[in-house]
């Protein structure tokens, strides 16, 4: 039975402990940490726990009991918290982002290698089955080699959004949709197509007059034979997002869809689609195992498992650190209004947070800063759901 400690317990955190819940055969929650006063022991009695509460992380390390530590926090807090943890002999799993900057990633991996503990960044829609499908279709070469790829990461959020304390600021949330929001599409096609040789991109903030960060970023990035545009948004109403990959044979996408175009002897299409190559996809999507869990449960089941067994996890702190640089390549490009190469380096003045911060533009003021908010919380549109044919 191994024993979590989950810390900081705002909306995210409901969702790890449902998770943990599914899973309690194999795991319960010993920990409890939250630095507002009441807020842990609010969700100990919500969720009928019986554990300890702290209002300080470190408060936690000396016990000998936790296995695991889950970081829930704001972004800003998540490498001290998950670098103290991993010292004191302790797993980590951290939220996205992984971290504010290339320097946090890289004190992160070096505490995970220097103590052998393990370390795994948040990316639960690789464990959604229209995500792991589309995956194993561009590995498989069935669609052939990907030419273009949009990514539509839509979200929608209203002015409140930016009223909590630790959104809308540079500082304390590292970003504004780009880092937090496009953050799961970017992941998504970084594990399809790794890092781009080159990003360009637009930053702007067109709704959102209380926060310095932005709403609103546009990007291309350069591939080998290949381009990807990315949209990251939290100004567009009904949150339509999706992955769609043009590949040698066909168009491929989450929503699922499938459209397989054929020349005509002057090269312009038929019409229609290929239905022999749409029928050979379905076949091949048909025969992947199911999977036992999905999205944070699915995710927080394969460290549990990684624990167990002494592997490493199905998402590493390298995967949390590759997305964490392709979006410091966008807010570089922005704010410089100039294309970016990539790997950045180390004495790149984008490495650092303070590097960061002392380049980027800081669009409003925030206005205002409560402590909690009341509401659920919402994760983006369903990516199971096919698309009509028209798309």
């Amino acid at each position: 039975m191994l024993r979590i400690a989950i810390v900081g317990t705002g909306g995210i955190a409901h969702e790890h402990m449902k998770s943990y819940l599914a899973l309690k055969d194999r795991c319960r929650v010993a920990a409890l940490v939250d630095i507002v006063p009441g807020k842990a022991e609010r969700f100990r009695e919500e969720f009928g726990l019986a554990c300890d509460t702290y209002e300080d992380h470190l408060d936690i390390l000396p016990r000998g009991d936790i296995d695991l530590v889950d970081v829930c926090t704001p972004p800003s807090a998540h490498a001290q918290i998950s670098i103290n943890a991993l010292r004191s002999g302790k797993n980590v799993v951290c939220e996205k982002p992984m971290a504010a900057s290339l320097e946090e990633c890289d004190a992160m991996l070096k505490a995970r290698d220097e103590s052998g503990m393990l370390l795994s960044v948040i990316a639960q829609n690789r464990f959604r089955r229209p995500i792991r499908d589309l995956k194993a279709l561009l590995d498989s070469g069935i669609a052939g080699q990907v030419r273009h790829a949009e990514i539509d990461s839509f979200w929608w959020r209203g002015r409140s959004y930016y009223d909590l304390w630790w959104r809308g600021t540079w500082e304390k949330e590292g970003g504004g949709c780009t880092l937090n929001h496009a953050v799961h599409h970017i992941d998504m096609l970084g594990w399809m197509m790794g890092l781009p040789d080159r990003v360009t991109s637009v930053l702007a903030n067109t709704g959102h007059d209380n926060s310095e960060v932005e709403d609103l970023s546009v990007s291309v990035l350069e591939y080998p034979g290949a381009l990807a545009t990315v949209t990251a948004s939290v100004v567009h109403h009904g949150e339509d997002q999706k992955l769609i990959f043009q590949c040698e044979k066909a168009r491929i996408s989450a929503p699922w869809a499938c459209f397989a175009s054929q020349p005509m002897p002057n090269g312009f299409p038929l019409a229609g689609s290929d239905e022999a190559f749409e029928k050979q996809a379905e076949e091949f999507l048909a025969s992947l195992p199911p999977l036992p869990f999905e999205r944070h449960t699915g995710q927080l089941e394969n460290v549990l498992t990684a624990i167990e067994r002494g592997e490493a996890p199905a998402v590493t702190g390298e995967d949390g650190r590759r997305t964490i640089e392709l979006i410091t390549a966008i807010y570089k490009a922005g704010s410089g209004r100039m294309p970016v190469l990539l790997p950045l380096k180390a004495d790149d003045p984008f490495y650092t947070a303070d590097g960061i911060r002392a380049h980027v533009p800081h669009f409003h003021e925030k206005t205002a800063s409560v402590m909690e908010q009341a509401g659920a919380l919402t994760f983006g549109s369903d990516l199971g759901e096919k698309e009509k044919k028209s798309t």
